[in-house]
């Protein structure tokens, strides 16, 4: 377990720890995890040496993120992404490991995992069961299934598209754009999740996004949790079904994915095919894929 976007709630991280260790794994927790300095390039020094060595250690096999909060994309253009190629395993987080997420999937050559969180999504008080589930396919190796037996989807825009699956938070995914870590799209079936943002920042986030060319390409878009006070939900929603009213490809909104619970995690960089007759997302486990 490492933190690379912020120190987590040490009781909600030894919560998860044990619902980790319940499901059979060993847990290492990374040396600087509840380091909090005020000296920010210490910090992101800090964020990185526990990032490489998790990787660099052949004992661990995989790397769960505590939880989120800020300042990935400052250390991504540091890491040893020959390290990550010569050493895969699985990677998983989101909301600002979003950043991660990408840049490893791009230059690691490596799937990585959006899903629940140690500190954040497996504590006490937020658990769920089916978040909890999420994590059986790294042991089973098994496609994941998402149909509206797990959320009420809904159709924006009908269709069928194949490709590999990328994407992440809105903001981090915005905020990439004109980087070395913008989200490679081309082909792609693109997820978008994002929190407490107000309904006209999300529709100037996918205007950027569609003005940078990241829509041009998609074979797919699957909307997760848009988190936000009740009347901001109702004009968010009204702003997503706007925007993808007349879009060349198969959109489909309300899968838990993001800050929700359930949380269901996802391979980013398998394949994936979105259809909309009944909605449904199939993607590979990701766990033997490699570009």
């Amino acid at each position: 377990m490492i933190a690379p976007a912020g120190s987590p709630d040490e009781e909600h991280l030894l919560q998860g720890k044990r619902v980790l260790e319940k499901m059979g794994l060993e847990v290492v927790i990374g040396r600087h995890v509840f380091d909090n300095e005020e000296n920010l390039a210490a910090v992101d020094q800090k964020r990185l040496a526990d990032l490489h060595e998790a990787f660099g250690d052949p004992s661990i096999r995989g790397i769960f993120c505590a939880n989120g909060g800020y300042g990935t994309a400052k250390i991504a253009p540091n890491i040893d992404y020959n390290l990550i190629q010569s050493n895969p395993k699985i990677f998983w987080g989101y909301s600002d490991i979003t950043y991660l997420l990408n840049a490893i999937q791009k230059y690691g050559d490596l799937v990585t995992f959006h899903g629940p969180m140690v500190a954040s999504d497996l504590n006490d008080e937020q658990r769920t069961r089916e978040t909890e589930s999420s994590f059986s396919s790294l042991f089973t190796g098994e496609s994941l299934n998402y149909d509206s037996h797990k959320s009420r989807l809904s159709t924006l825009t009908h269709g069928s598209g194949e490709g590999h699956l990328v994407g992440g938070n809105l903001t981090l995914l915005t905020n990439s754009l004109g980087t070395p870590y913008q989200v490679n799209s081309n082909g792609a079936i693109l997820l978008i999740e994002e929190v407490a943002e107000p309904a006209f920042r999300v529709d100037l986030m996918l205007t950027h996004l569609e003005q940078a060319g990241v829509f041009d390409e998609l074979q797919g878009v699957v909307l997760g949790n848009f988190q936000a006070e009740s009347d901001q939900l109702i004009k968010i929603k009204e702003v997503l079904q706007n925007f993808f009213a007349h879009a060349p490809f198969p959109v489909v909104e309300n899968f838990y994915f993001g800050h929700c619970q359930p949380n269901y995690g996802v391979p980013l960089g398998a394949t994936a095919k979105l259809t909309t007759s009944p909605p449904r997302l199939v993607v590979d486990s990701g766990l033997l894929w490699k570009s």
